[in-house]
C-alpha cells in the first residue's frame, strides 16, 4: 500500500541533530564518559560534525569546572585606580580594549566596583559634565569563591544581566575574576572581535622596548622588523618559532627569552598562541639609539 504522507519522504533526514543523537541512545547514561561515548559515536556516525562536538564536549567540561579553572588571574587583570583621571585611565583602556574594568584602592584586594566604559565616555565626553568622581560612575562589583560551580556562574550571569565576577580565595584576598565570554568560550571556543581581528596582523610598539605582536606574524616580517635571523625553515610564523621553543602549550603570562627577545604570552587558547609581548633587551635599543 503506497504511503500517501507527503512528508515521509524526508525520514530521518528531517530530524535535528538533537533527534538524531537521541535515536543511538540504547540505554540511559551512567555517568560522563557515557555521555562522551555517544557523542563521540554520533560524530562518527556523521550525525554531527566536529565543531557541534567540541561545543558538546565543552558543555561537559563547564559541568564538571570551578571558578577558579577559568578565571584571569590577579596578577594579570587590568585595573584603573579610584584616584586615576581620564588621562591615566587612556592608555589602559586602548591597549586592552575591555568593555569594563574593576577599579581598585591602593591594590587589588581593595575593589571599589567595576566601571564599564560607555559610562565614562558619557560623562568623559560630555562638556557640561565638569564636575564628576570616578566613584560616581561605578556599578557594584559581583563577589565570588574560586569554589563556583561554572554552569552555575553562567546562570547568574544570565539571569541577573551582570557580565563579571570577582574571585576571591578563602581569606578574602582578590584572586582573579571571570567573565561571560571567558566561560562561552569553553563552550564555542575562543570569541575573536574587531580588536582581535586587528591585532593578528600588526607589529604594534607600545613603548621604546616592548611591542605587542600577533604570533601569527611572519616569520620574514619579524626578522625584518627585529633584525632577528630566525630559521624559517623551522616554522612559518614566529609563535611557531616561540611554541617550539617552550616545548608545550604555553598559559598566558609564561614567558621564555630567544635570540635578546623576550617573548611573554600575552593571548592563547588550548589550541594555539594568539598574541606575544615582545620585549628587546635594554642594550640593544640604546645602542641603535647611539
Amino acid at each position: 500500500m503506497s504511503d500517501d504522507n507527503p512528508h515521509s519522504s524526508r525520514g530521518s533526514a528531517g530530524k535535528s541533530w538533537l533527534e538524531r543523537i537521541a535515536s543511538i541512545f540504547t540505554a540511559e547514561p551512567q555517568d560522563i564518559s557515557d555521555l562522551q561515548d555517544i557523542i563521540s559515536e554520533a560524530q562518527m556516525r556523521n550525525l554531527i560534525d566536529t565543531d557541534t562536538k567540541s561545543m558538546l564536549q565543552g558543555v561537559l567540561d563547564v559541568s564538571s569546572m570551578r571558578a577558579r579553572d577559568i578565571m584571569i588571574p590577579r596578577s594579570q587583570m587590568a585595573t584603573i585606580d579610584i584616584d586615576d583621571d581620564v588621562a591615566d585611565m587612556l592608555p589602559i583602556l586602548l591597549e586592552n580594549n575591555h568593555s569594563r574594568y574593576p577599579v581598585v584602592n591602593e591594590d587589588k584586594d581593595h575593589i571599589e566596583g567595576i566601571l564599564l566604559v560607555k559610562d565614562l565616555l558619557h560623562f568623559a565626553l560630555n562638556p557640561d559634565n565638569t564636575d564628576w568622581h570616578l566613584r560616581d560612575l561605578l556599578r557594584p562589583a559581583v563577589i565570588i569563591p574560586e569554589s563556583k560551580r561554572v554552569d552555575a556562574l553562567l546562570k547568574e550571569f544570565r539571569q541577573k544581566r551582570y557580565h563579571m565576577a570577582i574571585v576571591v580565595d578563602e581569606y578574602g584576598g582578590v584572586s582573579g575574576l571571570v567573565t561571560i565570554e571567558d566561560i562561552l568560550e569553553q563552550i564555542v571556543g575562543e570569541i575573536e572581535d574587531e580588536h582581535d581581528d586587528e591585532e593578528e596582523h600588526d607589529i604594534k610598539k607600545m613603548a621604546s622596548r616592548v611591542f605587542q605582536v600577533s604570533a601569527l606574524t611572519p616569520l620574514d616580517e619579524f626578522n625584518e622588523t627585529f633584525g632577528t635571523s630566525f630559521d624559517e625553515e623551522d616554522a612559518d610564523t614566529i609563535g611557531g618559532i616561540v611554541l617550539h621553543a617552550f616545548g608545550h602549550m604555553p598559559e598566558r603570562g609564561e614567558s621564555i627569552e630567544l635570540n635578546g627577545l623576550t617573548f611573554k604570552v600575552s593571548k592563547a587558547n588550548s589550541r594555539r598562541l594568539v598574541q606575544l609581548q615582545v620585549i628587546r633587551a635594554k642594550e640593544s635599543v640604546e645602542a641603535e639609539d647611539g
